[in-house]
């Protein structure tokens, strides 16, 4: 269950990070709400998932999750590079995120 909390608070943070970009500096009062809102999901979820995950694991997944997470929706939906540098660095993103969920104990 520690592993599908992890998903769920990576999941909300991208969610936060993106209508953070939405919100305009927190002048736009609807996506500045759904960015405090899925930031506090997104690290009860990760705290959840710490009761059981090792600190280093869950909080690296998650950061994992996050990054790349946002950085799909930045291309997808926002427009933004996907150059071969860019995408590589998403991949050795997600190749230390498979590593760190091997090497984990639970």
């Amino acid at each position: 269950m520690a592993w599908i909390y992890l998903g769920v608070a990576g999941l909300f943070e991208v969610i936060w990070a993106f209508a953070m970009k939405q919100s305009d500096g927190f002048t736009r009062p609807w996506a500045t709400t759904v960015t405090l809102v899925a930031m506090a999901a997104s690290v009860w979820f990760l705290s959840l998932s710490m009761k059981v995950l090792p600190l280093g694991t869950a909080y690296v997944i998650w950061t994992g999750i996050g990054a790349v997470g946002t950085f799909v929706l930045g291309v997808l939906l926002l427009g933004e590079s996907a150059d071969s540098l860019r995408l590589l660095a998403a991949v050795l993103i997600v190749a230390g995120l498979v590593l760190m969920k091997i090497a984990s104990p639970h």
